[in-house]
């Protein structure tokens, strides 16, 4: 049975910083992918990043270049992603997903604010 479970999520003041984990179970991780997503209040949901198989590529939206990482780490069968300089937008409930899959974890919710 698949499984992905992500954590790390909390309250943060803006400009600060947070690392979500997604530790994945029940299929072959180093085959797949890992998009992480989220959904705000009033928004639909959206990618928020993307890495592939091996953890050697990776996509971002315009929304979190150059302020979110994502990683793979496929000997522990966890994805992160790092989140810094955090904004009251980026409040949302973080979900990973096994990319190209209806497999999603349960999310984890991030709260920016002061």
């Amino acid at each position: 049975q698949v499984q992905l479970v992500e954590s790390g999520g909390g309250l943060v003041a803006p400009g600060g910083s947070l690392t979500l984990s997604c530790v994945a179970s029940g299929y072959p991780f180093s085959q797949h992918g890992i998009s992480w997503y989220r959904k705000r209040p009033g928004v639909p949901r959206e990618l928020a990043a993307w890495v592939s198989s091996s953890g050697l590529n990776t996509d971002y939206p315009d929304s979190t270049k150059g302020r979110f990482t994502v990683a793979k780490d496929n000997a522990k069968s966890t994805a992160t992603l790092q989140m810094n300089n955090l904004k009251p937008e980026d409040t949302a409930v973080y979900y990973c997903r096994r990319s190209g899959t209806e497999d999603w974890g349960r999310g984890t919710q991030v709260t920016v604010s002061s």
